[in-house]
C-alpha cells in the first residue's frame, strides 16, 4: 500500500487556497487539511462497504458558507486552550489583554491559531503514511498580536494519516527574547461510521480520568479539582445518553499502552458503528475536555496539556499544567486517534 498527498483549490467563507488531501492508493482512507482555516483537519474518512465515504471527524454541513473554525473537524488551540478569564493574564509583572472573543464576549478563548491562516512547510507520502506539516509564527503570520503575548513563537503541527489512525505531532519553539508561556489543546469533533442516529446519545464513552475541574457560573475553573459526580463518571463504558458535557477532566488513570509512549485517554463506540475510536496521547496531555455541542451530532474529545484559564490558575500557585519555555527552548508532544474496525 502506498500513501500520497494531493492538493486542490478549496473555498470556505471569504478564504480560498490549497486544500491538502492525504490518502492511500487503495482508496480506503483519506484526510483533508485546510491551512487557511487554522490548519484544521476538517475531514478524516474511511470507505464503507457501500463504497461511500464515512466521517470519523465531524464537520458542520454549512462549512463552505459559514466556516466557524472551532465548530468543525480538528481545531488546534494555541497558545492557550479553553477560556481565559476576562481575556487577561499577568506574566512576569506585565498584564496582557486579549480580545474578548468567547460567545459571551466576557472572556478570550482558544488562542490565536484556530482562526488564522497557516503556512504549509512540507508534505509527502510513503508506504506507511502520508503527512503534511503546517507552521504558525506569531511575528510572521499575525504580527498585530505580538504585543498580546510575552514572547514570539514558532508552532508547527504534522498530521500523519495511516491506514488505521491519524497522528498529530506538535512542536513549539520559543523564538523570542523572553520566556514563552503556553498550553495546547485539540478540539476534535467525532462521529462513528455506521451510526444511524443524528444524536450521540447511544454512543458508548469511556474516559480514563478520575477528577474534574470545578467551575463557576461562567464555566471557568475555580481552582479546585473534585471527584467525578455520577453523571460525569465515564470510567466504565456507558452511553452518553442525555448528558450535556462541557467539562475539563484531569488525573488520567490509564497507564502507558504497551511501551508505546502513549496513554489511552478515551474510547468511543456505538451499537451500530462499524468500529470504535481510541484517543491516545503522550503524558504531556494531562487534561481531557468532553463537550457535546448543542446540535449533538458529534462528541468533542479534546486532549489538553493544561486546564482552562491555566495562566491565571498558575499565578495563584495552582498546578494547572501551564508551561513556560526559555528563549530558544523547544517542546514536543503527540496525540493519536486510532480507528479500530469491527472484526468480521
Amino acid at each position: 500500500m502506498a500513501f500520497e498527498v494531493r492538493t486542490t483549490q478549496g473555498r470556505a467563507g471569504d478564504r480560498s487556497g490549497e486544500v491538502y488531501e492525504l490518502t492511500n492508493d487503495a482508496g480506503t482512507v483519506r484526510a483533508e487539511v485546510w491551512p487557511q482555516w487554522g490548519f484544521n483537519c476538517l475531514k478524516w474518512q474511511v470507505r464503507q462497504e457501500n463504497n461511500r465515504w464515512a466521517d470519523i471527524l465531524f464537520h458542520m454541513p454549512d462549512w463552505e458558507s459559514n466556516p466557524v473554525p472551532t465548530r468543525s473537524g480538528h481545531p488546534i488551540l494555541f497558545p492557550f486552550p479553553g477560556r481565559l478569564r476576562d481575556g487577561r493574564f499577568t506574566f512576569e509583572g506585565k498584564t496582557y489583554q486579549l480580545p474578548l472573543n468567547e460567545s459571551s464576549k466576557l472572556h478570550a478563548i482558544h488562542g490565536f491559531t484556530p482562526r488564522n491562516k497557516w503556512r504549509v512547510t512540507d508534505w509527502n507520502g510513503d508506504s506507511d503514511f502520508a503527512f503534511v506539516t503546517g507552521e504558525f509564527n506569531l511575528a510572521k503570520d499575525l504580527p498585530e498580536s505580538l504585543p498580546l503575548w510575552p514572547s514570539d513563537f514558532r508552532f508547527s503541527v504534522t498530521y500523519r494519516l495511516y491506514a488505521n489512525k491519524l497522528r498529530v505531532d506538535a512542536r513549539v519553539e520559543n523564538v523570542g527574547s523572553g520566556p514563552l508561556p503556553f498550553g495546547l489543546g485539540y478540539h476534535g469533533y467525532f462521529r462513528l461510521p455506521g451510526m444511524n442516529s443524528p444524536d450521540v446519545a447511544d454512543c458508548v464513552l469511556q474516559a480514563n480520568v478520575t477528577e474534574v475541574w470545578e467551575v463557576n457560573e461562567n464555566n471557568l475553573p475555580t481552582g479546585w479539582r473534585k471527584e467525578l459526580p455520577a453523571e460525569l463518571d465515564f470510567q466504565q463504558p456507558r452511553a452518553v445518553g442525555g448528558t450535556a458535557l462541557d467539562n475539563v477532566f484531569t488525573s488520567v488513570s490509564a497507564n502507558e499502552d504497551r511501551n508505546s509512549g502513549f496513554i489511552e485517554l478515551a474510547r468511543l463506540s456505538h451499537p451500530n458503528a462499524v468500529g470504535r475510536l481510541r484517543v491516545r496521547a503522550d503524558a504531556s496531555f494531562r487534561e481531557l475536555v468532553l463537550f457535546t455541542p448543542a446540535h449533538r451530532h458529534a462528541l468533542a474529545i479534546e486532549p489538553y496539556t493544561c486546564s482552562a484559564d491555566a495562566s491565571n490558575l498558575q499565578a495563584r500557585g495552582i498546578d494547572s499544567g501551564w508551561r513556560v519555555l526559555p528563549p530558544g527552548g523547544v517542546w514536543e508532544g503527540a496525540v493519536e486517534y486510532v480507528w479500530e474496525p469491527n472484526e468480521i
